[in-house]
């Protein structure tokens, strides 16, 4: 890609552009180094403040990591793959382990989760999910999902407290079978549940406990979980950088109308 001075954008956003498609293309291989600052003042003849706009411009889009004093280098990219109808499927994968453990073990990734549990009034919209009246309690179990020691997502599930009280959903600790067979052991089985999906950039607590960077946007999805008598018994609220996933449905087609 050219970058002349006498192009339409500012010469720090051309050199980002020329960097980009050498990463986009594979010239610039993940994990690969990229000419120091000195080589592209030099390469370019413009000045360090220069140069160092447009690799702020990459480090903001994630495509590369700076490692001082080395230098900066390409970002190996490997997204998670977010399934949200997984939620549905048979558990435990193995008895020791739940899905997310599981799931991206078996990948030869790292996976761990920090879990909490609070006790609180759920803000507006968890509440009107659930179909609580103000002043009504909700359990929350607050998950930050790491791969090889990067946060990945949050996953943070609210209940009625009057639901789960005396459950192990109370417990900061995972749940093998999944918070779904709790449910129906209590009396309450999910059956079905509305999926709604966000995008949007992240509030200051989100980009704290996902450790993000400027400028990245996130996916939000949020799913309300009903029994088969309409009663919402759980939103499930995960927050996914834009940078870090690839969220996959699976559809079927419905023979019966012609639809998906």
């Amino acid at each position: 890609m050219a970058v002349t001075r006498l192009g339409r954008n500012p010469m720090y956003q051309q050199i980002a552009d020329a960097l980009r498609a050498q990463i986009a293309d594979g010239t610039l291989a993940p994990d690969a180094k990229l000419p120091t600052e000195a080589e592209l003042r030099a390469e370019y003849d413009v000045s360090r403040e220069t140069v160092r706009r447009a690799l702020g411009l990459l480090l903001n889009e994630g495509l590369i990591v700076s490692a001082r004093p080395q230098g900066h280098f390409v970002r190996r990219r490997r997204p998670m793959v977010f399934r949200p109808q997984a939620e549905f499927r048979e558990r435990p994968y193995t008895p020791e382990m739940d899905a997310f453990m599981t799931e991206f073990s078996e990948e030869g990734r790292e996976p761990r989760q920090e879990i909490a549990v609070a006790i609180e009034e759920p803000p507006p919209d968890i509440a009107a999910r659930l179909h609580l009246e103000a002043g009504q309690l909700a359990a929350v179990r607050r998950r930050i999902r790491y791969l090889d020691g990067e946060p990945f997502n949050i996953n943070d599930s609210y209940f009625p407290l009057d639901l789960v009280r005396d459950s192990e959903i109370m417990r900061p600790e995972s749940i093998t079978r999944g918070a779904n067979a709790v449910l129906g052991e209590l009396g309450y089985q999910q059956l079905r549940a509305l999926d709604e999906l966000h995008v949007r950039m992240p509030t200051p607590e989100e980009a704290r406990r996902l450790d993000l960077g400027p400028g990245t946007p996130v996916a939000c999805h949020v799913a309300t979980g009903y029994t088969a008598a309409g009663q919402p018994v759980r939103v499930a609220v995960s927050v996914l950088p834009g940078d870090r996933h690839i969220v996959s449905y699976e559809r079927i087609r419905d023979d019966e109308n012609g639809e998906a």
